[in-house]
């Protein structure tokens, strides 16, 4: 419990950063999933434009510092990866 009016005051702070932050999370997640799922679904149209929603969701929360840079690219990196896994042709 917040003793004086300036804990007080970070206290509400943290409550709403922590929200946004939640937020902007669950937002990553979301396209993350969505991309997977076109990646499933095999229609290359489909895939190239979740790919970029997750790639711009993914950057914005870096930018933010909700997650890393590097967490970002690399997310990134594999989502890619398994686009061109998913588009090679079997022999």
């Amino acid at each position: 419990m917040a003793n004086n009016k300036s804990a007080e005051k970070r206290n509400r702070q943290t409550l709403v950063r922590t929200a946004r932050n939640r937020a902007i999370k669950s937002r990553v997640k979301n396209a993350r999933k969505a991309a997977l799922a076109a990646i499933e679904s095999g229609d290359q149209a489909v895939i190239a434009a979740k790919i970029a929603i997750f790639a711009s969701v993914a950057d914005k929360a870096a930018n933010r510092s909700v997650i890393h840079k590097n967490a970002a690219s690399r997310s990134k990196a594999r989502i890619t990866a398994a686009a061109a896994k998913a588009a090679a042709p079997t022999a």
